[in-house]
């Protein structure tokens, strides 16, 4: 009767947080001011389409230079801005580098006027000023009004179509602006060339190519009206060439079917009643013109936007109940938030029928899985990938497929470095791939050909001509003067082979163990024992004497200091603070770092990391010293652990649009914020554990789909009580800190005991 009584409640639990309407507490402006980098438009989760505003128009280049101001722009929108340029169909969520951009769409009524104008001047273009008053948005929708036109603009999006649908004042004079020329981090010849063909008087196909963060990139799509437009035209921008071939027979620029170009706007014209509703579909292809359609089709065959928007809304709904908390309102948007942007990459990079195009340019097919692109490996190696692992597994696994496509199909046979759209970008340092794939085999997500996929991260991380892998392998360290970030390469790679090395020891392959488990302590020869910190080494062997442990820029590491870098030996913090004179010296270090002042002038010339990002000199708004905070559990004083962990929590997220400390990128920002609020956390992803920490909320229910969930709850949590006094798994009290993903993913409970003061031994 007991058991009986229990199941019933248990039952009733579930139904409670099953029920709750968890869309309501994601807020997609959070991380759009400032330094979040995050867009607020419309996408499904892991989408191919994300269709948001852009609010200006900025230029990467300026005077021949480049620009800094570009930087501000990585998502197309700033919530500071007062004026919409237009809504276009691909961004990147939370990146301090951009692309992309793709197709930006502006209706208008009134003079036609083919260019966006300027913030300061918006009268004189097509742009529109626009009130956060009147604007909206939501997991799968937004919506804003136009205030220069009295046109109500609402988006939503299927996986590879952007659904527009514009409600128009009375007008003989309404226009739909399809711009090709713009695009984020633009410069004046990054269009390549773009194509459009007017099928008929509803329906536009093309392509546009383009040369910035990725080189060769080519996106196709089909464009439709739910009503035929009475006239169309195009404004050309190209410069005089001094061939022009025979098209000049045309007058192309009114009425005509076929357009090719670099720099090209056209516009479709209409009249509308008071009130009257026009719909756009617009897919998305990394084929062809002829998919786009098909992609248009399969997944928007109607014209009913709502229904489109309901489906995708279902779509988040499943998806963020993976994770069930109790919580104060606050932290359920913040967690709800960070969740939600953690489901914006990578992205879905193929069409319905499977095809995609790979890093040989050839087309391809997908057979039994689901490609990605947008692999931001630099940052969500940490924590992204390893939440994945726990409650996207079918996704993961499909990732590291599209990952081993990307090493069979790159010329160099090499794992992703930061990959999108069929290019690597080769943007930052590591072979962190190498992480994520261990870390799926380690972790038994991984179904495809384990042992290939071990080799494929020892031949990545064997490539001597790369960022100084030679020097590496050869001395165990990379001579400054070889390499301007040396010091921070070599620390990652040492990372990286400790985690190839526990792949290797999973599937027996004990010669592979050997080898990376010796480079991996190759940490050490950066390692300056007369100043217990992380240092530059000369091919001589000596240490570099012009050296400032303060300064981020041009002392041998990329995006942060020796402060930040010396700490980083994820996989193997008793090593570190031994070497650091140990775990009480480990400690007093550690609490130098968190309490320090880190003058402005430090990062100054490092755009990455920001004010508001820091703690002391730990810096959370980049990712380099993610785990650190946890890295407490192996000093003297491990409760600082707890404590500093609910402080990052508090200080560095809040529920509003300037709410992030630093760049999302891609997700991992948010992915620390989820582990985090959870009270664990993968310092070292390969690795089967999860440090303990300290958790936010006081209950979260992990639902892994297969009638298994694990439960984690914190007795007498509050603000002040930070501190754990007693952790319980499943009535076995842990004493190490420690949580092991096998155990977690069996279901249990985790019962954490917290209080006001520290628990010391």
């Amino acid at each position: 009767m007991k058991n009986l009584i229990l199941l019933v409640i248990l039952s009733i639990s579930g139904l409670l947080f099953s029920q709750e309407n968890l869309l309501k507490y994601v807020n997609p402006f959070i991380g759009t001011e400032k330094m979040g980098h995050t867009y607020p438009g419309a996408t499904a989760p892991f989408g191919s389409v994300q269709l948001s505003p852009d609010t200006d128009t900025i230029s990467y280049e300026l005077n021949g230079k480049y620009n800094p101001d570009v930087y501000k722009y990585c998502a197309g929108y700033r919530y500071e801005d007062k004026t919409i340029t237009g809504f276009s169909h691909t961004h990147f969520s939370g990146t301090g580098h951009s692309d992309l951009g793709d197709f930006l769409v502006m209706p208008t009524v009134g003079e036609l006027k083919m260019n966006p104008g300027t913030s300061q001047n918006p009268d004189s273009g097509f742009r529109s000023r626009f009130s956060h008053d009147e604007e909206k948005a939501s997991p799968g929708y937004y919506a804003v009004k136009l205030k220069d036109y009295n046109i109500n603009a609402e988006l939503t999006a299927t996986t590879r179509v952007g659904v527009h649908q514009y409600t128009f004042p009375e007008s003989k004079d309404a226009h739909v602006i399809l711009d090709l020329m713009s695009g984020i981090y633009n410069y004046d010849d990054k269009t390549v060339w773009t194509y459009v063909r007017v099928v008929n008087d509803s329906t536009i196909t093309g392509y546009r190519q383009t040369n910035g963060w990725a080189r060769t990139r080519t996106v196709y799509f089909a464009m439709k009206f739910s009503k035929p437009f009475k006239t169309y035209g195009r404004k050309d921008f190209d410069t005089n060439q001094v061939y022009r071939g025979f098209w000049r027979k045309f007058n192309q620029n009114e009425n005509f079917p076929e357009i090719a170009g670099q720099k090209i706007r056209m516009h479709f014209d209409f009249d509308t009643e008071e009130g009257e509703k026009l719909m756009i579909k617009f897919a998305l292809s990394p084929v062809s013109q002829k998919n786009a359609l098909e992609n248009m089709l399969a997944e928007t065959p109607g014209w009913n936007f709502e229904e489109i928007k309901n489906k995708t809304e279902r779509e988040w709904g499943k998806e963020l109940e993976k994770i069930q908390i109790k919580a104060s309102e606050k932290d359920k948007i913040n967690f709800y938030t960070a969740l939600y942007h953690t489901y914006l990459s990578p992205t879905v990079y193929m069409d319905v029928n499977g095809e995609y195009k790979g890093l040989d340019q050839e087309i391809h097919k997908a057979e039994g899985f689901t490609n990605y692109t947008t692999f931001s490996i630099w940052d969500t190696y940490r924590a992204l990938h390893p939440l994945f692992n726990i409650i996207q597994p079918e996704r993961n696994n499909d990732m590291v497929k599209s990952m081993m496509k990307h090493y069979e199909q790159i010329s160099l046979n090499m794992l992703p470095i930061w990959s999108h759209y069929a290019n690597d970008n080769w943007c930052m340092s590591g072979y962190h791939s190498v992480s994520v794939v261990a870390d799926a085999i380690v972790k038994g997500v991984y179904d495809g050909d384990e042992n290939q996929a071990l080799n494929a991260c020892i031949e990545t991380a064997n490539k001597r001509f790369y960022e100084g892998i030679g020097d590496y392998i050869d001395l165990g360290y990379i001579p400054d003067e070889h390499n301007s970030t040396s010091v921070s390469n070599a620390l990652e790679y040492a990372y990286d082979d400790w985690a190839i090395a526990q792949a290797a020891k999973k599937l027996g392959r004990k010669d592979v163990y050997k080898v990376f488990m010796k480079r991996s302590q190759n940490w050490k020869n950066n390692f300056d024992p007369v100043i217990g910190m992380m240092r530059p080494r000369l091919k001589d062997g000596s240490f570099r004497n012009n050296f400032d442990i303060n300064e981020t820029h041009g002392m041998g590491f990329i995006e942060g200091n020796s402060w930040n870098y010396s700490f980083f030996v994820p996989h193997d913090p008793v090593g570190l603070a031994t070497a650091m004179g140990g775990k009480k010296k480990f400690a007093e270090k550690l609490n130098t770092l968190f309490t320090m002042h880190l003058p402005d002038e430090f990062f100054a010339n490092t755009e990455d990391i920001s004010r508001e990002g820091i703690l002391g000199g730990y810096v959370h708004g980049n990712e380099p010293a993610h785990h650190v905070a946890y890295l407490y559990n192996w000093s003297s004083e491990p409760w600082k652990t707890q404590e500093t962990v609910r402080h990052i929590l508090e200080m560095q997220y809040k529920p509003t649009p300037d709410g992030l400390g630093g760049n999302d990128d891609c997700g991992q920002m948010s992915a620390w914020y989820i582990f985090s609020a959870m009270g664990f956390y993968p310092v070292a992803p390969g690795s089967e554990n999860y440090s303990l920490g300290s958790p936010l909320v006081d209950e979260a229910n992990i639902n892994f789909g297969n009638g298994k969930e694990f439960k984690i709850k914190a007795i007498n949590n509050s603000a002040k009580n930070v501190y754990v006094q007693k952790v319980m798994l499943n009535g076995v009290e842990i004493t190490d800190f420690t949580l092991n993903h096998f155990d977690l993913i069996q279901g249990g409970e985790l019962v954490f005991y917290m209080g006001g003061k520290p628990k010391k031994k």
